[in-house]
Formats: structure tokens, sequence, C-alpha cells
């Protein structure tokens, strides 16, 4: 590794990510932004999300590489390298690259891993100090263990459909993001952080499984469980809840129809007023004070158990102005605000810009594109720059020599198929060089 990529808290730490699509590689996404070296392992047809999504057309109406754009923003600072694991030495391959590594994380289901002879015991076996990670659907331990999961299933799964619905749609519907695969992939990451730490503790590894359903119910039962975090009293007490019924499930605050961007006199403007502060000066601000001494309006636990209401009184009052109107109203009343924006604001916005969020770079084969930063900022530690997403096989070679395989070994791989080299990827054996096509 360069200096310039060993910058980060995660320097010096080597991954191999065996994931695909959106969860395991933002989690590795993430490490590899805190300076860990991340070596993606694809199957020669590649990561399925390399062709999913907007795709770079050159002149002649082509598409590039293989260079989606949710594959480009989940992959940056990785190295690419393809290993056909249904080959016995392309498996050997893997096992001589994890005998150095720290991590090993995989969304393959157990039961596959298992029949590959990669399973946690033969991977502890050659490298005892390896945190291996399983990012699956369903934990083992229950009876959903070898169900197929993918980020839309979960999501009806853990109830975020119902959960609109409650909110106003008039269907069920999922999130316009790829929530179960981006909430898991934060726990993956939390999680491979927290097993280093204790590694560096007891110098043991350690099988660590990240299961979606688990991680996306818990985000939602958070909020919604309600009354029903409650358990029947047993002396009949009863639970005292929102306009949601006695002991419901469902947090009104968020599933008010009503709790959305308010529509003004010419648009629309994201208001929260939140305290008694804020509904004392807005009330103020309107021109109405007394109304502070309304029984809806006049406490927190009176606003909380009437919310719907409060929401939709909010709703009637601010289409009587136009949202400039509104802003230097809630600017002198120092009640938060915010625009509601498109996605082509936030490329625009000051403060991403300012702050390194959104940033441009030069990809080799794409050309200029919009990088997105790290969120995180380290005083001790400073981040690394990403490098630009790797084409699929592009290291394969460099990662097998540094391995410790020679080049005549390296050329068998490549030329059994057991592993594929990107184009113009050059092997050097018996003095000459060999350009590889494999993969391409």
């Amino acid at each position: 590794m360069s200096a310039e990529t060993q910058r980060g808290p995660l320097a010096g730490v080597r991954i191999l990510d065996l994931s695909s699509i959106v969860l395991g590689p933002l989690a590795t996404l993430t490490l590899a932004g805190l300076g860990a070296e991340v070596i993606k392992i694809e199957a020669p047809e590649g990561d399925n999300v390399r062709e999913a999504g907007s795709m770079r057309i050159d002149a002649h109406g082509e598409e590039h590489e293989k260079m989606g754009h949710v594959f480009m923003h989940n992959n940056r600072g990785k190295k690419s390298v393809v290993l056909d694991l249904k080959k016995a030495s392309a498996r050997e391959a893997l096992l001589k690259l994890a005998k150095d590594a720290d991590v090993l994380l995989s969304n393959i289901r157990p039961a596959a891993m298992e029949r590959l002879g990669l399973g946690y015991d033969a991977l502890a076996a050659v490298n005892p100090r390896l945190v291996y990670v399983t990012a699956c659907g369903y934990s083992a331990r229950g009876p959903y263990a070898d169900r197929p999961a993918y980020d839309d299933l979960i999501q009806g799964a853990a109830g975020l459909p119902w959960l609109m619905q409650q909110s106003g749609t008039a269907e069920p519907m999922y999130a316009p993001v790829s929530l179960a695969d981006r909430v898991t992939g934060l726990h993956v990451a939390y999680a491979v952080s927290a097993a280093l730490f204790a590694r560096e503790r007891s110098g043991h590894g350690q099988h660590v499984e990240v299961p979606m359903f688990e991680s996306v119910a818990h985000f939602v039962l958070a909020d919604h469980m309600a009354g029903r975090t409650f358990a029947p009293g047993a002396h009949g007490e009863r639970v005292s809840t929102g306009e949601n019924g006695e002991g419901e499930a469902g947090y009104d605050r968020l599933i008010s129809v009503d709790r959305r961007p308010y529509r003004t006199a010419d648009g629309y403007l994201c208001v929260l007023i939140y305290n008694d502060k804020h509904w004392r000066a807005f009330m103020t601000a309107i021109g109405k004070p007394e109304l502070f001494n309304d029984p809806l309006f006049c406490s927190q636990r009176n606003r909380s158990r009437r919310i719907r209401e409060v929401y939709a009184w909010v709703a009637s009052v601010m289409p009587e102005r136009t949202s400039a109107q509104w802003k230097t109203l809630l600017d002198e009343a120092d009640i938060p605000y915010q625009d509601v924006n498109s996605i082509e604001d936030l490329l625009n916005d000051p403060h991403l810009n300012a702050t390194g969020l959104i940033g441009e770079d030069t990809h080799p084969t794409e050309g200029v594109i919009r990088t997105l930063g790290n969120p995180t900022t380290w005083s001790a530690t400073p981040l690394p720059t990403l490098a630009p997403t790797p084409r699929l096989g592009e290291h394969s070679v460099e990662v097998l020599l540094a391995a410790g395989y020679s080049d005549d070994e390296v050329k068998q791989l490549l030329d059994e198929g057991a592993a594929c080299a990107a184009r113009d990827t050059c092997v050097a054996s018996n003095a000459q060089i060999a350009t590889t096509t494999a993969g391409a």
C-alpha cells in the first residue's frame, strides 16, 4: 500500500470482501474510507450491480466498462480480484489470501459457503485471528435462516410498507432508497470495527453474524413498538398512548398524515415546531400568542397525545404565507426549518460542497465523475483519498503475486479460468509479457 492509502484509523487492516450488490459493498466502502485495504473478490461475471443504473456512454453509443453508478459509489477505494470459487484452485487462492487478512466479509448464504469449503471453521483453521463476518438475510438462529433476502423483501418483512400506508399513502410502498441494505451495511461496519477491537484484547478472531431482518426490525420497532412496549399489567394497568389507540403499535408523531413538508402559498417548506419555546414563539410570530395557552398546544405532553391534531392545525396555517415570508418569520422566531431539496439541489448544496461530501475525481475509464466523501472528520487520523472504482479483475494479478504466487502460477490460474484479469493486465512469465484478456 502507498502512504496515501495507509491513512485513517483502520490503516493496516486488510479485508477480503466477498459481498455484492449494496449491503456488503457499502460496509466495506465505509471501512475503506476509514483506511482499511479492501480486496473485493468477484465472480467472473462480476458484481451484479456493476451493470445497474446509469452508465457512461462513449461517442459511438457504447457503454464503457461495467461501471453502473450504484457500483461506482459503493466500491471506490477497493481492489478487484476475480476468482471462480467453484474451482478448487480458486478456493485455494482465497485461503492463501486469508492467511494475511484481518477480516473476511461475505453475503453468500452460509450453507453455500460451507459447501464451498469456506465456512468459518475452515477459515479459522488457516487464520485464527480472522474476523469472519456473515451478512445474511435472516439469522441462522431462526426458521427463516435459508430464505433469500433483498432490500424490498426485508422492507416488507420489517413493516415499512405498512407504515407508509399508515402515514397516508394509498397503497403500501417501499421507501425509495435501499434502506434495508444501507441500515444493515452500517451495522456490519461497526460490527467489524468492534470485532477488531475485541481481537486486540483477546488475540483471537471470531464469527460475527449481521442479519438484515433483525437489523431493520430493530430500526423500525425502536420507534413504532409504542404501546406494545408495555406488556399487559398483572393488576389491570392500562397503557395510555395517543390517537393511535390504547396500547397499540405505531408512533403517532411519525405516522401522522400531516407529518410532511407543509404546503405554503407558493410551494413547500419543512418546519418543525418542537418544544415549548418554539410553540410560544410561533404563536407570537403569527399574531396569536394566546393560542399557546390552548390545552392542545400548552405542553409537550398534551401535544404528544394529540399530535395528529397539532400537525393538521399547522398544515392549515402554512398556506397563509409564501415560503419566503415563512422563512423570514421563522428566522426571527428562531424556529427550525429547511427547504424541500431535489437531488439536483443536493448536488449543488453549498454546505455539502464546502464540507467535501460532494466532490469530483477523474476515473481512468469513466472520465470526470462526481464522488461522495466520508461524512466524518478525524483530527489525529485523517482519512485517505479513495482510489477510483476498480475495473473487473483490475488487481487480480497484483494481489495474487503479492500473496506469494509466481508469475507462472498466476498465468496458470488465469489460463484455467480460476482467476480472471482486466484487459491490458500484464503477467511476466519466463521473462516475457503475456497480456491477458480473460474477464474483459
